[in-house]
C-alpha cells in the first residue's frame, strides 16, 4: 500500500471543488477509491477544513457530506497527542512553520515512521519552501500531484 500525507487545504480544495485544486486532487482520491493509495491526515484537519484563512467556510448545510467523507476506508485519520504537539512546538521553534502547519508536519513524520508516507501534500507555498529541511529522513512536501500511471 502506497500513502500520501494531505494537510487541510488539499482535502478543503477537493471537498469545494475548487478549481485551482480539484485536478490535483482528483488523482490521488481516484486511486484511494481504487484501493491503491490511503490518504493519512490529522484529527486537526476535520476540524480546520472547515473554514481556511481567506477561504469561504464550508456551510453547515453541508455536515453530513463532509462527516461521511471523512469515514472513507482510505483515508487514516490521526490524533493529535502530547509527542505530535511537541513536535510541533519543534517545528515553530526550529523552522518557523505556522502552528497548524506543525501539526500536520509533526503527524506526517511521526507516521511516515510506521507507514511510509511519501510526501506531505499541500497548495501551502510556505510550507512547500520547508520540503526536505524537516524529519529524519527528510519530509518531502508538495503539490498532491499524482499521475493515474503512478501506481500499478
Amino acid at each position: 500500500m502506497r500513502y500520501r500525507y494531505w494537510d487541510s487545504c488539499c482535502f478543503l480544495g477537493w471537498l469545494k471543488e475548487e478549481p485551482d485544486k480539484l485536478g490535483e486532487c482528483e488523482a490521488g482520491i481516484r486511486l484511494a477509491e481504487r484501493g491503491k493509495l490511503v490518504l493519512v491526515t490529522s484529527a486537526l484537519t476535520l476540524a480546520e477544513v472547515l473554514s481556511l484563512k481567506g477561504k469561504n467556510p464550508i456551510p453547515v448545510a453541508d455536515r453530513e457530506k463532509v462527516r461521511r467523507f471523512f469515514e472513507n476506508a482510505y483515508i487514516d485519520i490521526y490524533d493529535v497527542d502530547r509527542a505530535i504537539a511537541e513536535a510541533a512546538q519543534d517545528a515553530v521553534w526550529n523552522y518557523g512553520i505556522a502552528p497548524k502547519d506543525a501539526i500536520h508536519v509533526a503527524t506526517a513524520i511521526s507516521t511516515a515512521r510506521d507507514l511510509g508516507i511519501e510526501q506531505l501534500d499541500t497548495f501551502d507555498n510556505a510550507l512547500i519552501g520547508h520540503s526536505r529541511t524537516i524529519g529524519n529522513p527528510p519530509l518531502v512536501i508538495g503539490r498532491p500531484s499524482l499521475p493515474e500511471g503512478l501506481f500499478p
